[in-house]
């Protein structure tokens, strides 16, 4: 894959945290050396994140990094994660990178798919029909709020934390949820980024998966963001579950990320 799309799913990852971060209450964004850190200071260490500004290709450029990160969240007692692109870091170090990381509480967690799309292709099947509502209004937020949370088991008081706030669904960001069957199903945000518009927040009920559902509220949203903001690129980051829905919809893929996950101190 070419550099310069590398460097644009960093650069849109961290974007986006940075986002949700400046729209957390307790949210704080900071440039130190070596390390960026966009931290929503909630009790769900995705949102606490630290990231590669650059590329490393050293052993204590990397240990550098991650302990400045450890440094600043350890007195703020939260779980927190570190964002490791596969292509930002040499074959032989990413192959050392769990014991390095291991002595500051991070352990390997989940792998994302750095994925982009010029532009849509058409839905290869019958997509269900569910009414679109926008988070603006704040019954339509908190149901998206809780979407995240029951997807992602977090408790639903910290996924109202972060999401359930009317900065994080203007201007820049449209959030939106599809019922189905009277129940919230589905939802997705996407976010102007410069040039680009990134797709977060995807989150589907069990009882609505494999039907579509998360591809017809992602296509709603991305219409409206061409619609609102005249965007086409997109770019987003999949788990293993959500790739066969993107690739079917025209993505493809241009790096990884390896999350280094560390808990919450004891006790909190």
């Amino acid at each position: 894959m070419s550099p310069e799309e590398i460097h644009e799913s960093n650069v849109r990852f961290q974007d986006a945290w940075r986002f949700f971060a400046r729209g957390s209450p307790t949210g704080e964004v900071l440039e130190q050396p070596g390390v960026s850190i966009a931290a929503s200071n909630v009790p769900w260490s995705m949102l606490n994140a630290a990231f590669l500004p650059a590329p490393v290709d050293t052993e204590a450029a990397l240990s550098h990094a991650a302990t400045a990160a450890a440094h600043y969240f350890a007195p703020r007692r939260q779980g927190w994660m570190l964002a490791l692109c596969e292509d930002w870091v040499p074959p032989a170090l990413r192959a050392r990178a769990a014991s390095l990381l291991a002595p500051l509480g991070l352990v390997p967690s989940v792998v994302a798919t750095g994925m982009v799309a010029e532009r849509l292709l058409p839905a290869s099947r019958p997509l269900p029909r569910m009414e679109m509502r926008a988070a603006s209004d704040a019954s339509v937020r908190g149901d998206l709020a809780d979407l995240n949370s029951l997807s992602y088991d977090v408790a639903l008081v910290t996924g109202r934390q972060v999401f359930d706030v009317p900065a994080v669904f203007s201007g820049d960001n449209l959030g939106f949820v599809g019922y189905r069957l009277e129940q919230a199903a589905t939802c997705a945000s996407v976010m102007r980024a410069n040039d680009v518009a990134y797709v977060s927040m995807v989150a589907t009920l069990p009882p609505h998966r494999q039907l579509g559902c998360a591809e017809a509220v992602i296509r709603h949203a991305l219409t409206e963001a061409h619609r609102t903001w005249g965007l086409e690129r997109t770019v987003l980051h999949a788990t293993p579950a959500g790739l066969p829905v993107y690739r079917r919809m025209g993505y493809r893929p241009v790096t990884r990320f390896q999350f280094y996950m560390a808990p919450p101190a004891p006790g909190r």
